[in-house]
């Protein structure tokens, strides 16, 4: 419970601040500058004394251990040396070849010696793959619509084998996907990135959310991640910020009655509507705080939001260290907002990052002009927005940082576009999979599918020129084929 103080940094980490930037408090993590309670959960637990916004608190441990499961469940198969303490630990061969030695074969799979600890280990995808035709013709039956009782009887296999097949497609793929994402990184400093989020399954009401980051112009996927970890077991009750349990959710919903969500083709009433409905929440970052409809996992657990957005934000920190500025484009959430000047705060103090909230009519052509601007100061937050319209096309774009003068383009350039296209194409490609009804509530027989989707739509799958992501950010020079994509 609280005892008036904030929740503790974690080895450094201290996310619990205000997170207005033109506020003195902005980034000040002491607690005389805020108002603190745990008594009333309808009211704010903390209340910043200058300004009076009132971020949530979150739990930095919390935070640390989501960002440590996202760091695992994309690299924890790749060949690296696994001693503790070592300074090479974890640090894949693919991108820091200069921790290792080559250290001979074991069969047919290379062997490493760590130039720190001296210990030897073998990278279990070195070697050819034995099933490599197998599994190109379970990978062209699954993009083909085909369900997996269909593939199984065309294979002639069983299930458990064909996601075991799956399982081993999916660690070869972020095995290949590792040193094309280190190129991305080493060549791509000054490309604008974008994030979005969608539900992984749309039809199931299961509360899993799926959030993507990576180019913002190519739409090469660098990030991804869910609010769901298959591997723990949802918690009986709430529990409160300063306890580490506080990212696991509880089946305790508020369910909302059958009343559909406010529409308007008028964009400035779109974003008006969102606006209330962020106010709406007892927690403006956690869109499960206010009543809704959610048929929990039969098994897993769901995690907070809060706490996959900010690890995935850590995790793009930590990858993008060397990066001059970042841009980032956004859809219209606190959640991503906060997460994004909390983990980018020292950049956000230098204006070396520039986060937008983008959002559009689907007349609105990408690349278009804008002619006429509209500026507006919208919602408690006062967020400096602007718009403009060309016929029933619209457009609007906030800058976060406040920036003023360069509005007219980050309307030009400014899109979510391709990050929201990527996920849609997922829905659409494995459509039988996703909605198959046991599924809906087991959604971690989905996650080796977004990591071989992934791979797929960086290095596969091609533009109306004939050039993939990787391609046309000069990553690869041709587009891989399945054969290759599985060597």
């Amino acid at each position: 419970m609280s005892t008036g103080k904030l929740p503790p940094a974690a080895d450094g980490l201290q996310l619990n601040f205000c997170k207005t930037l033109a506020c003195r408090n902005f980034g000040l993590s002491d607690a005389k500058y805020y108002l603190l309670q745990d008594t009333d959960p309808s009211r704010p637990g903390l209340v910043c004394r200058e300004c009076g916004a009132f971020p949530p608190l979150l739990n930095n441990q919390a935070v640390k251990c989501e960002f440590t499961r996202l760091k695992t469940q994309d690299s924890g198969n790749l060949a690296a040396c696994g001693t503790k303490g070592c300074i090479a630990h974890g640090q894949p061969v693919l991108t820091h070849r200069e921790f290792y030695h080559a250290f001979g074969y074991s069969g047919e799979r290379q062997r490493y010696r760590c130039k720190h600890c001296q210990s030897t280990f073998v990278d279990k995808w070195s070697n050819a793959n034995s099933k490599s035709e197998v599994q190109q013709k379970l990978l062209g039956l699954l993009f083909t619509g085909h369900p997996v009782r269909e593939i199984c009887r065309k294979l002639d296999m069983n299930p458990k084998t064909f996601y075991d097949h799956l399982d081993q497609i999916a660690a070869r793929c972020r095995n290949k996907l590792a040193s094309v994402d280190a190129r991305f990184l080493q060549q791509a400093k000054e490309t604008p990135m974008a994030s979005t989020f969608a539900p992984l399954q749309p039809r199931s009401d299961n509360g899993v959310m799926w959030l993507a980051t990576g180019d913002a112009a190519q739409g090469y996927v660098l990030l991804q991640n869910i609010n769901y970890s298959s591997d723990e077991e949802k918690p009986d009750e709430e529990a409160d910020v300063y306890t580490p349990n506080s990212r696991r959710m509880p089946d305790n919903f508020i369910h909302l009655a059958e009343v559909g969500e406010p529409s308007s083709d008028n964009l400035l009433n779109r974003v008006n509507a969102k606006y209330q409905e962020v106010m709406s929440r007892s927690n403006v970052e956690d869109f499960y705080t206010r009543p809704v409809n959610v048929d929990y996992p039969s098994k897993g657990c769901l995690i907070r939001p809060q706490y996959t957005a900010y690890a995935q934000y850590l995790r793009l920190q930590e990858l993008i260290e060397h990066w001059g500025e970042l841009t980032l484009y956004l859809p219209q959430e606190p959640l991503l907002r906060s997460a994004v000047i909390s983990v980018f705060k020292e950049r956000m103090e230098q204006r070396r990052c520039h986060p937008v909230y983008v959002a559009q009519t689907p007349q609105w052509q990408e690349n278009d002009t804008a002619d006429n601007i509209d500026i507006m100061l919208l919602s408690w937050w006062r967020d400096r927005w602007a718009l403009t319209q060309k016929g029933e096309a619209a457009k609007a774009i906030c800058h976060l940082g406040r920036e003023t003068g360069t509005e007219k383009k980050w309307l030009q350039c400014a899109s979510t576009f391709m990050l929201e296209e990527y996920q849609a194409r997922f829905h659409v490609n494995f459509r039988s999979l996703i909605d198959e009804p046991r599924r809906r509530l087991r959604p971690g027989g989905l996650l080796p599918l977004l990591d071989i989707f992934r791979a797929w739509s960086n290095l596969c799958h091609q533009n109306s020129e004939g050039l993939t992501p990787a391609q046309a950010l000069g990553l690869t020079r041709h587009p891989y084929t399945l054969a290759q994509l599985l060597a």
